[in-house]
């Protein structure tokens, strides 16, 4: 098992704990931290060497031309206060050569007495089949629960999408329920397995 290192600077309650800023997450290959202004090179790189998609769950290589410096530090700022708010904890995957793996989200579903958020994740195609998404989301588990207040943490898989499904069991996830005509994708309702873990 890989060790792992994290912990918080400046923390802010309200009916849970915001994280403003933080120090990454930092495991035997990865780093996890939120984007910043100077990741973008890395960050568009990342993209750009996408092979076209290798599943019906894979967007494959996607237009970046919109994707100027500017963009991306608006991208930074948006995230930023996403994270500030208690919305949505936004952070990018690297490695320890500073190259762009890939990114998850924990979006904050409800605080108070029940603490529940939404995982998603990915990791860029042309990196799959090496580990990376179990041993970056090994690390984060432990941040969600101890630092960031998360007691149900929930992930909405595709039906048949058995590699993200097999990954959240290995996680420690365990399967609930299918949810019918759950999430609007390409303008139509899809089911939605859910699967869950509970933190402490």
């Amino acid at each position: 098992m890989s060790s792992v290192s994290y912990h918080l600077v400046q923390v802010t309650h309200i009916t849970g704990e915001i994280i403003q800023s933080m120090t990454p997450i930092v495991t035997e290959r990865l780093i996890l931290k939120p984007l910043q202004i100077d990741d973008y090179e890395s960050w568009f790189n990342g993209f750009s060497n996408r092979f076209p998609a290798q599943s019906p769950y894979d967007e494959g290589k996607l237009d970046m031309s919109i994707c100027t410096a500017d963009w991306f530090a608006y991208l930074v700022g948006k995230h930023n206060r996403l994270r500030e708010t208690d919305d949505i904890l936004i952070l990018a995957i690297f490695d320890k050569n500073h190259n762009h793996i890939g990114m998850i989200d924990v979006a904050t579903l409800a605080r108070a007495n029940m603490a529940w958020g939404e995982l998603g994740y990915f990791i860029h195609n042309q990196l799959w089949r090496q580990g990376f998404a179990f041993e970056a989301l090994s690390a984060l588990m432990p941040y969600l629960a101890d630092t960031a207040g998360f007691h149900r943490i929930e992930a909405h898989v595709a039906l048949e999408n058995y590699p993200s499904q097999n990954l959240l069991k290995k996680l420690g996830f365990s399967f609930e329920t299918v949810r019918k005509g759950f999430m609007l994708e390409n303008n139509k309702w899809t089911d939605k397995a859910v699967f869950y873990h509970n933190l402490n």
